[in-house]
């Protein structure tokens, strides 16, 4: 697994209390997890702009499906 995905899947998933870290990987289709919600969804946001200096959107959450895709998204909006 690249370097970078897995810092960002070990940044997400401390962001959950309750999943267990077995769970995160890059496949995860995170909206599935049943302790998903929309304060977490917050939180992540909150993660990404610390951690990677990136703004995400509410758009950029509801259309990724795996943690991938989302790191995608981080990746391609650093290169803006």
């Amino acid at each position: 697994m690249e370097q970078g995905l897995e810092k960002f899947i070990d940044l997400f998933s401390e962001l959950f209390e309750d999943t267990e870290k077995t769970a995160f990987t890059p496949d995860c289709r995170f909206k599935d997890l049943d302790e998903w919600s929309s304060l977490i969804a917050i939180s992540v946001v909150g993660m990404v702009d610390e951690e990677y200096g990136v703004s995400l959107r509410g758009d950029d959450v509801k259309l990724s499906d795996t943690i991938s895709d989302l790191y995608n998204v981080v990746v391609n909006k650093t290169d803006e």
